[in-house]
């Protein structure tokens, strides 16, 4: 497979997601970063670009000069990550898939369902790959309980539990950092707090490895430090289109735990748990049987889970790696290849429709609502 030109859009020096998608998409020779809009800051944007090997004509000062640039390019790039707030994610996404460039979007894809779905539409008339940065699902380990699932080795699926929960918010003293601010403040977060945050990623992991999506949903919601507009706490009750029963917990206030990504699948015939802060391992009882602790790497596993594999069994595989994976997928989705499992615009509309659900619901005190998109009913 030839190595693929790679353009990059926000997550720039300082920035927490930018150094994981960098080292994801060169991980595996399979993308060069040719072009560049890295900060807000136009100049300090451009220089960070230029050092990290962008030429110096494409090493842009914002996302509109870049698709300009671009756009009339014979070598233009193959691939653009958008890794902007979570605002502009619609606006730029949409103009580079009606330039005609494959885009890999940060969640939230957009931040109101009619975005979601415009962006759907556009990118089924572009022709080309919208792909959503839900990167837990590309953990070996996670797309190994998939394949389980799939085959049938559960049996049908009864129950999810899934949580994604963290203290980090938790210091009331700290409530008025910038960094932590923004993320409870309406105008800059919009509907929804942490189940927007952390929580569609609970969500999405539920339907991926199920195979199935949320149909309706029941949500309680608190803000537990008074400052707080939007909240920091959830717990979601949802149940899927296949008769699954889903419990969802997300929380920035657990003071203690530190990721706190984890889910169980219960089946007619076995269960499994997964946890991210040990992401190479599946705990696996069998209906009648003892548990079991399957390992990345080891052998009998899934060709979907080994060829994710990169090390030996028994050393860990982190996240960047997790984010690499979606990179691989993108190289081969991008070369005609069929990727089902890569995260797309359909599932970022799918997360969004679920947050607005989530705000009804809770404002209503828990009343069951439909959390399908329209486009999706």
């Amino acid at each position: 497979m030839k190595k693929l030109k790679w353009g990059m859009i926000g997550g720039g020096e300082g920035s927490q997601i930018g150094p994981a998608h960098r080292l994801g998409a060169q991980a595996d020779g399979l993308f060069t970063l040719t072009a560049a809009a890295l900060d807000v800051n136009p100049e300090k944007g451009r220089e960070y670009a230029q050092r990290l090997g962008c030429a110096a004509d494409r090493a842009y000062g914002d996302w509109t000069e870049m698709l300009a640039g671009e756009r009339g390019r014979d070598d233009r790039v193959d691939l653009v990550t958008v890794a902007t707030p979570n605002s502009t994610h619609f606006e730029i996404t949409k103009a580079f898939l009606e330039a005609g460039f494959n885009v890999l979007c940060e969640k939230p894809m957009t931040m109101t369902v009619e975005e979601g779905e415009e962006i759907v539409r556009v990118a089924r008339a572009s022709g080309r790959i919208c792909a959503v940065n839900y990167c837990y699902s590309a953990y070996p380990m996670v797309r190994e309980m998939r394949h389980m699932v799939a085959s049938g080795q559960i049996g049908k699926v009864r129950l999810v539990i899934t949580n994604f929960s963290h203290g980090h918010h938790g210091n009331a003293a700290d409530a008025d950092n910038p960094r932590v601010r923004w993320r409870y403040d309406p105008a800059m977060a919009g509907i929804s707090g942490q189940f927007a945050d952390c929580g569609i990623h609970a969500l999405h992991m539920a339907s991926f490895i199920t195979g199935d999506e949320v149909r309706s949903l029941s949500a309680d919601f608190a803000s537990t430090i008074d400052s707080r507009t939007l909240e920091d706490d959830a717990m979601v009750n949802f149940r899927m289109e296949g008769g699954t029963v889903g419990r969802l917990w997300t929380s920035s206030v657990a003071i203690g735990r530190q990721h706190g990504f984890d889910i169980q699948v219960f089946g007619e015939t076995g269960g499994m748990r997964w946890a991210s802060e040990q992401p190479n391992q599946v705990y696996y009882t069998p209906v009648g049987g003892r548990t079991q602790i399957m390992e990345k790497g080891e052998s009998g596993l899934s060709d979907e889970a080994t060829r994710l594999s990169r090390v030996a069994i028994a050393h860990p595989e982190g996240f960047p790696l997790a984010v690499a994976n979606i990179y691989v997928d993108l190289a081969a989705a991008i070369a005609g290849e069929n990727r089902a499992a890569l995260p797309s615009a359909a599932d970022g509309l799918r997360s969004m429709a679920a947050v607005h659900a989530a705000v009804d619901s809770a404002g209503r005190g828990g009343a069951w609502v439909d959390a399908r998109p329209t486009m999706f009913r």
